[in-house]
């Protein structure tokens, strides 16, 4: 009777156990990790220099109007060579304006399908630079359409787990497959026990009972234990709760306002890969990144969407000369001072480190907390960026020799309250 009594406890235990794992979000994650292969994340091979010249010469001049296999601002580049050959693509590379004032057949089809979209001239490229820039059109568009896991949109690929985390996602996973199996063999047991021990005349009343007690829900549901487990729970998630929003009072981190123009970072600095610089034009040069001016869009827009009902307020502020009324996002108290340059041009960081992944975002909003306990942070981890800056070369071999550690922010004042303040 003793050992049926253990056996039970144990059963309940293990069974508990069992349940609290299963249910927790690591093992779900364990459960992929073990049952699916890693999606492939290395990256693509590299290509001949004449590839990779074109890459980098198409992503920095040609990307924000052509795709290769889609129609975007022009036309989709794929099979470009199959409809002209080279060289009359170098003469309209180089002056596209020339090649339709010439008359050309396919020049003048193609500026009337694109309602009188000039193509910008590069008469400064050579010939070489363009083969390069057809070359890597022509390997872009016999690849095949990879499949790539992605989070949250589309060309985001899935940054997979480090070794030792899928280690002990392994491991996890395994150690609750034996639970189980021990919950089998001791349902077992029981079962066999509890058939030895049923109709034994040996067997006291309270013994008996216990043999054919059945689980009762609402006995636990009263008990006094389960009643303080609650309570603790509830209590500890409504003080956790409380806490936090003590804690972010005067945050307007995810803070995104209705725009008097429904403009798409989404579209124009994700699809068309438009650099944020060309828009903000002062986030190289001074303290603040600049809000476009009318101007500045209409460069774009005087040739694309010249009609659309979206930019009634855009031709409004031209035609009234007066700048829209955009409504700020990113605040940082008076008290506080912060130097786009600074950050930018001599730090080296992108504007996704402190905006987020703006590329991603239909509507803008404050991505990080902005708070000082967030810069001062990243001051005393990010490293100093001092390759190819001669500014840096004595103060870097001093602090090599005296600490043996890369230099962070922290160490050439970047925790002086007077950096910020003053």
């Amino acid at each position: 009777m003793f050992l049926f009594n253990s056996i039970k406890k144990v059963f309940f235990s293990i069974s508990l156990l069992f349940l609290v794992l299963v249910a927790s979000p690591n093992f779900s994650q364990a459960a992929d990790s073990t049952g699916a292969p890693a999606a492939d994340a290395s990256p693509a091979t590299a290509g001949s220099p004449s590839i990779e010249k074109g890459k980098s010469l198409f992503e920095d001049n040609c990307k924000s109007c052509h795709a290769i296999k889609t129609i975007e601002v022009g036309p989709a580049l794929k099979g470009i060579e199959q409809r002209r050959d080279r060289k009359w693509l170098h003469a309209w590379i180089k002056n596209s304006q020339k090649v339709i004032a010439s008359g050309d057949p396919y020049a003048t089809k193609l500026f009337a399908e694109y309602k009188g979209a000039v193509m910008t001239s590069f008469p400064s490229f050579s010939d070489e630079e363009i083969n390069s820039i057809l070359d890597y059109v022509k390997a872009e568009e016999n690849k095949k359409d990879e499949v790539v896991a992605s989070s949250g949109g589309a060309g985001n690929a899935v940054k997979t787990d480090d070794s030792s985390a899928g280690y002990v996602k392994i491991l996890l996973a395994g150690f609750v497959i034996v639970l189980f199996l021990i919950i089998v063999v001791l349902v077992l047991i029981l079962s066999v026990l509890k058939k030895n021990l049923v109709g034994n005349a040996d067997l006291t009343e309270i013994d008996a009972d216990l043999v054919n007690q059945k689980f009762d829900i609402g006995v636990v549901v009263r008990s006094k234990g389960f009643k303080l487990i609650v309570g603790f729970l509830f209590v500890a998630f409504v003080g956790k709760a409380a806490l936090d929003g003590v804690m972010h009072i005067g945050m307007q981190q995810g803070y995104a306002p209705k725009q008097p123009i429904a403009f798409s970072h989404k579209l124009h600095a994700g699809k068309f890969k438009i650099d944020c610089s060309y828009c903000h034009t002062g986030v190289r040069k001074g303290k603040s990144a600049n809000i476009p001016s009318p101007n500045i869009c209409l460069n774009c827009h005087s040739q694309i969407k010249t009609t659309s009902p979206k930019l009634e307020a855009l031709r409004k502020a031209v035609e009234n000369k007066r700048p829209i009324e955009w409504v700020r996002v990113h605040n940082l108290p008076d008290l506080a001072y912060f130097n786009h340059s600074q950050h930018v041009v001599v730090g080296k960081l992108e504007c996704q480190t402190c905006h987020g992944p703006v590329e991603k975002m239909e509507v803008i909003q404050q991505y990080s907390p902005l708070t000082m306990g967030w810069c001062i942070n990243c001051h005393r981890e990010t490293e100093v960026k001092t390759d190819g800056n001669g500014y840096y070369d004595n103060l870097v071999k001093l602090h090599a020799e005296k600490n043996g550690t890369p230099m962070k922010v922290k160490d050439i004042g970047g925790l002086e309250c007077s950096k910020c303040h003053y």
